[in-house]
């Protein structure tokens, strides 16, 4: 008999409560996916070129896991409670009937395992799914055929899934249980709602909006403006000022929807509009500060879900590969890596093949008349018309000699990185011969150089240096061909006059880091053999076109690495450097994502769960209502309209939060939008997707709230 009712009590509160089991099974769903990250074919792939950064990330995993184990474990306490109010008589009706408060705690906590079994089997299930789902679409968009994906199922996380989430839940029922013990009969059959709290004073009410708006006010423009200053100083003063402002602002207006239902007096005979607006009211200003932590959980959620949204969308940009053209770079005795690179065995893997030189000019031997070392370069002439393109500002603090020093950055003008780059290598410069850049030219189908005898070309690398256009830099084209329509030279190596080509494409030289060079002067092949001193020599090529087209670049590239593995010689790939991209993509999304996902949760849920309750401490009201002559149709319109204001209050406060914090991560380059004309849409997107989870448990909640305005029906006016 006992085990039936526990049975039938289970079956009916997750049948009247969905909300409440919704949020078991998210939670298990959330655990699940955050703990079998390390199971993922995208991670288990990475594992292969980032194995030690790959295991750092997983070494905070537990981290997160508990994290959001303390979170969720307040959510399930809230929800609970919920649970248990709602039941408040029918726990009185047992105890008046001779169950003991030890039984009866009893058969909550049985009740809340059975409940607890039946969210653990959907909550996995959905989490496996889900888990699978975000693997194969990570693996979709960072290109065919780079993983043989394969379902994958952790053990590991199901098993602590289950004893984290039983953990909470019954820590949960037991502090819940044990107030319980401690009630009176009479309290649990006639529960009373919570004490009216003072309204205050218009004056005092408008002071708290009026310091609330200022508060966040302040916090925007720090965000907009100062975010950068002071480190993470700035970002605590932004998020404090930000949190109180909310508070204070929700407080002021939540006691003031009084003095609006006050003004409305000509519309208190249409339908239940004053009733309408003091419930929504007492909703508001009794529970203001829970209310302000669900705007500020939801901005929180704004800006995570746009950050971690913003770093799965540069997959994209990630797989783009505009400034790389090899896929392999193999270094070691030059004619043993021609031989083997053109054996029968590398053939079909190899095309472009280029042989890259890469030296230091020397010194000059002659010396000048005070026995000092003549210059290698002089560019002083070049430097003086960088200079005169700069901005006025920039310009007088140049010329001034202010200009202390200076960084290499993409928000710098053109002219500026130039200056910094040339001053770094233009001393001592590396020299490329022409040759071997034509080779690289050749594989992108450009015309070769065909340099004079007199004549170099700059050399920038795109991975170091900020440039927009790999064909063409404006401002330095601009003085080259203004320099050469005068008959200017503008450089000189070893006192002979030197003419600059304008306008040759940058690429990588090779396919990830083994040159890491700003600059080099690109000279015909004789003028390199007669100024560098030594050099170092690569080989590069590509996996033909044609076996990408069949089988994707991804499966050929790692067949050939296996193949460079066991020749000895030392080699680097592409996917290096695009593992390691890629890794700082999944790293920098899937945790920023779910700690997103899981804060619009939270704040959803308790605002959910929060009308719910003054729902069923109100209950009377709605039979006073309906004794007045009130049809239920104007019942539900009233409290579709306060389930509408309670979840629209704070999410508009939060999207202008979010909006600001989205727009203060752009500025300051936080989160990453390569392509302008796509951000609004993007934002947008983000934002439709924020309304559409509140709209869902909006849906829910006027559900519930319809059925228990139904339960009225025996009222013989109500319909």
């Amino acid at each position: 008999m006992f085990s039936r009712l526990i049975y039938r009590n289970a079956k009916r509160s997750r049948k009247e409560n969905l909300i409440y089991f919704a949020t078991l099974v998210t939670a298990v769903a959330s655990f699940y996916i955050i703990l079998s990250l390390g199971k993922q074919n995208v991670i288990l792939f990475l594992k292969q070129f980032e194995s030690d950064a790959i295991d750092k990330l997983l070494a905070q995993i537990p981290i997160v896991y508990i994290f959001a184990l303390f979170l969720l474990f307040f959510l399930i306490l809230f929800a609970n409670q919920y649970q248990l109010n709602r039941r408040s008589k029918e726990f009185g009706l047992y105890l008046m009937l001779g169950m003991r408060k030890k039984r009866l705690v009893l058969q909550l906590l049985a009740e809340g395992f059975m409940t607890s079994i039946f969210a653990l089997i959907g909550g996995i299930f959905i989490g496996v799914f889900l888990a699978e789902i975000i693997s194969l679409t990570v693996s979709k968009l960072v290109g065919q055929g780079i993983i043989g994906h394969q379902l994958s199922l952790s053990v590991g996380a199901i098993f602590f899934t289950i004893i984290g989430f039983l953990f909470i839940q019954f820590s949960a029922l037991i502090i819940l249980g044990g107030r319980l013990f401690n009630r009176e009969i009479h309290q649990l059959l006639y529960e009373q709602m919570d004490n009216k709290q003072d309204m205050g004073h218009i004056k005092g009410n408008v002071l708290h909006i009026l310091v609330g708006s200022v508060l966040l006010g302040v916090a925007y423009w720090i965000a907009l403006y100062r975010l950068t200053d002071f480190a993470g100083l700035t970002l605590f003063v932004t998020l404090a000022l930000g949190s109180l402002g909310t508070i204070l602002f929700m407080r002021g207006f939540g006691k003031l929807l009084g003095l609006w239902a006050s003004m409305s007096e000509h519309k208190s005979t249409k339908g239940l509009h004053t009733f309408t607006l003091r419930q929504f009211q007492e909703n508001i200003a009794n529970r203001s500060t829970s209310v302000a932590v669900t705007s500020i959980l939801i901005t929180l959620s704004i800006i995570l879900i746009a950050n971690g949204a913003s770093t799965i969308l540069s997959l994209e940009n990630l797989y783009s590969r505009d400034a790389s053209v090899y896929d392999f770079t193999v270094d070691g005795d030059s004619q043993k890596v021609e031989q083997f690179l053109t054996s029968e065995k590398m053939e079909p893997y190899v095309e472009d093949l280029n042989f890259l030189k890469i030296g230091r000019m020397k010194h000059q031997d002659e010396q000048k008349e005070e026995d000092r070392p003549s210059p290698l370069v002089d560019w002083s002439k070049l430097r003086e018309q960088l200079i005169m393109a700069l901005p006025s500002e920039q310009k007088e603090q140049f010329l001034s000699g202010e200009m202390q020093g200076y960084s290499i950055s993409s928000e710098n003008p053109e002219a500026l990185n130039l200056l910094g780059v040339l001053e770094i290598d233009a001393a001592t410069p590396y020299l490329i011969p022409e040759s071997s850049y034509n080779g690289l030219l050749e594989a992108i189908g450009e015309k070769p150089l065909n340099l004079h005898s007199d004549e170099i070309a700059l050399y920038f690398n795109p991975d170091l240096v900020p440039i927009d256009q790999l064909d063409r830099m404006p401002v330095l084209d601009h003085i080259l061909k203004k320099a050469n329509k005068e008959g200017q030279s503008l450089m000189s190596i070893h006192d002979q006059a030197i003419d600059i080509r304008s306008s040759i494409p940058m690429r990588g030289l090779v396919a990830d880091r083994s040159v890491k060079i700003f600059s080099a002067f690109i000279v015909p092949d004789p003028m390199f053999e007669q100024l560098s001193e030594s050099y170092n020599s690569y080989w590069n090529f590509r996996i033909p076109q044609k076996m990408q087209e069949q089988q994707g670049l991804m499966k050929p590239m790692m067949e050939v690495r296996d193949i460079l593995k066991s020749s000895g010689f030392q080699f680097e790939s592409y996917l290096q450097n695009f593992g390691r991209q890629l890794f700082y993509v999944v790293a920098g999304s899937y945790t920023i994502l779910y700690m997103g996902f899981l804060f619009l949760i939270i704040a959803c849920t308790v605002l959910a769960l929060q009308f719910l309750t003054q729902m069923k401490q109100t209950g009377q009201r709605y039979l006073t209502l309906s004794m007045l002559g009130a049809k239920r149709n104007q019942m539900k319109k009233s409290m579709y309209k306060q389930v509408l204001w309670t979840f629209l209050l704070p999410m508009s406060l939060a999207c202008v939060s979010g909006s600001v914090g989205i727009r203060a991560m752009i500025l300051f380059v936080i989160i990453n939008f390569e392509d302008e004309p796509l951000l609004y849409p993007i934002a947008f997107t983000f934002a439709c997707f924020v309304i559409v989870v509140v709209a869902i448990y909006g849906v829910a909640v006027a559900r519930s709230a319809d059925h228990e305005i139904d339960k009225l029906r025996w009222k013989p006016n109500i319909d």
